[in-house]
């Protein structure tokens, strides 16, 4: 179950956040929310393979927990779902969200206006768009959209890839590499299938479940390993 509120803007953190604290993955023990799942879906329905779809939502995650209204923590110029610059892909420009939402009628903080803009953006400018068809697994297609899309400095690449491991195993149908397992950022390494994680982020119980973390009470499964803070 994801958190809301005061704590969910706390993790609507940028890339830029995260490239300052290699190890944060702070959505890696929550539930998988509905804009993940939509933009998933987004990227399919426009011929990207599952893999593909979830390398960039996994990126997307790892940017702002895919919320259009994400503000870069700290003041900084990120805004949205990719975290683009004020002064640059934001608002700067032919290229960029406020100039495609304007022209369209749209609202530049809408999850849709800023999916459709990134799907601009691969189809018109580039950004990577060959590299990422050309990806035949979830860990390629994460990195490709992280290398020439988000075109971040230490970029938390690890956890990235777990993102989209995660999404692929929840959306996808599994397959893609991804495995059972669920990456953890409160213990740093990857926790097997049914493992049991009390989050340092938020202090709750989270349970691997067939890759993909979900609250502890809707799975009751028997826990394989009890991991308290």
């Amino acid at each position: 179950m994801r958190t809301t509120g005061a704590l969910i803007v706390l993790l609507a953190i940028s890339a830029c956040a995260a490239d300052d604290q290699e190890g944060d993955t702070s959505m890696s023990e929550q539930a998988l929310s509905n804009n993940e799942q939509t933009a998933f879906n987004y990227f399919v329905n426009k011929g990207l393979t599952k893999a593909q779809a979830a390398g960039i939502v996994g990126n997307l995650i790892q940017e702002s927990s895919v919320i259009p209204t994400a503000v870069q923590y700290g003041g900084g110029p990120g805004r949205g779902i990719a975290q683009w610059s004020v002064g640059g892909r934001w608002d700067s420009g032919t290229d960029s969200v406020v100039h495609y939402a304007n022209a369209h009628g749209l609202n530049r903080w809408a999850l849709n206006t800023q999916l459709d803009f990134i799907w601009y953006e691969l189809t018109n400018y580039g950004y990577g768009y060959s590299s990422l068809k050309a990806a035949t697994n979830v860990t390629d297609a994460t990195i490709a959209f992280e290398v020439h899309y988000e075109i971040c400095g230490a970029c938390n690449q690890t956890g990235r890839i777990n993102y989209a491991k995660q999404v692929l195993a929840a959306y996808g149908g599994g397959g893609g590499g991804g495995g059972a397992g669920c990456y953890s950022g409160t213990l740093g390494r990857e926790m097997p299938d049914n493992a049991c994680v009390q989050s340092k982020f938020d202090r709750l119980w989270y349970q691997c479940s067939n890759g993909s973390w979900v609250d502890r009470w809707t799975d009751p499964a028997a826990c394989n390993g009890v991991h308290p803070l």
